[in-house]
């Protein structure tokens, strides 16, 4: 043990020794980063402020936005930082609190896809006993359940995996401290133990997706018995944004986990874990504005009461 080098840094990938290529990255995941910033803080802003959305539907929206915000700002500034100034390393501490962080909310958000995938299914397939199904006491536990169940996971990970010094390897062929590439680096107790964890996960985690299909599933077959072509239109309007977020969501998650551990730095492993880190959170502002007919008319509204309206007072204006 005494010539063991314990490892208290780590070196994140470098694809390019160029120092151009280097700020080219850091400004193309600053606009990432600033652009899905702006847009999840608009929706959050847009149910707050308008009282029309003050329904379940939305708070679990607002909830999905609060998350994005967060999962995207654990690891981009951290890289735009390091891509600027030339810096290529992140200490101990730093790499759990990233592994921590990030962790906690990705099964935060399966859970919060879980219960909406619930809350359209109460709400297509028994409208009569919505309002005494899903309370506002109900929302807070559900929201409340999620975050606690990602606490827990994350919790449960980071522990195991940062239990034991590194001492092999301090080199991480990724942008941010990915889990996979610490599990590559950790030790061999470490790594048996995480992966009886990875398996009983992700048979939770496939149980979840079960569900969620299962839901949507007999959503779509009570909305083909509805007659009214309107009705049906406006049933499947409040269920496709969820939809394309969770096939977002799912295509993201097989990128992670099928595809191999890298073992050399190189462009294809910055751009995959850019489509599983960046993407969603970009994207999914996008969806809900773009997909929401509800969002879109609040949108319209603050439009017009914040900007519209001043303006066309200025230009009545007698001067």
């Amino acid at each position: 043990m005494g010539n063991l080098t314990i490892i208290t840094e780590f070196l994140l990938m470098d694809i390019s020794r160029s120092w151009e290529l280097q700020v080219l990255q850091g400004v193309l995941f600053l606009m990432i980063y600033l652009g899905s910033q702006v847009g999840n803080l608009m929706t959050i802003l847009v149910i707050v402020t308008d009282p029309t959305l003050h329904f379940p539907m939305y708070f679990f929206i607002a909830n999905l936005s609060f998350i994005d915000i967060c999962s995207i700002s654990v690891i981009v500034p951290k890289s735009i930082v390091n891509s600027l100034t030339g810096r290529k390393s992140i200490s101990l501490k730093e790499c759990a609190a990233q592994i921590f962080l990030y962790t906690l909310f990705a099964p935060t958000e399966i859970a919060l896809l879980v219960v909406m995938s619930y809350d359209r299914y109460i709400a297509i397939c028994h409208p009569l006993h919505y309002g005494l199904t899903v309370t506002p006491q109900v929302c807070a536990q559900a929201a409340g359940g999620s975050w606690a169940s990602g606490l827990l996971y994350s919790a449960i990970h980071t522990i195991n995996m940062f239990r034991l010094p590194f001492t092999t390897s301090n080199e991480i062929y990724q942008y941010f401290c990915d889990v996979p590439q610490i599990f590559r680096i950790s030790s061999s107790d470490v790594q048996f133990c995480e992966s009886v964890l990875i398996a009983i996960s992700s048979a939770i985690v496939l149980v979840c997706f079960a569900i969620m299909f299962m839901s949507y599933i007999k959503i779509f077959l009570s909305v083909l018995q509805i007659r009214s072509a309107e009705a049906r239109n406006k049933a499947l309007s409040t269920c496709t944004p969820q939809l394309s977020i969770l096939f977002l969501f799912l295509i993201s998650a097989l990128i992670t986990s099928l595809g191999p551990i890298a073992n050399k730095a190189s462009l294809k492993n910055l751009l995959i874990a850019v489509i599983y880190t960046m993407l969603p959170p970009f994207i999914n502002p996008l969806i809900y504005s773009l997909r929401n007919k509800e969002i879109n008319n609040a949108l319209g509204r603050i439009y017009r009461k914040y900007f519209e309206f001043p303006r066309r007072v200025l230009l009545n204006y007698d001067f």
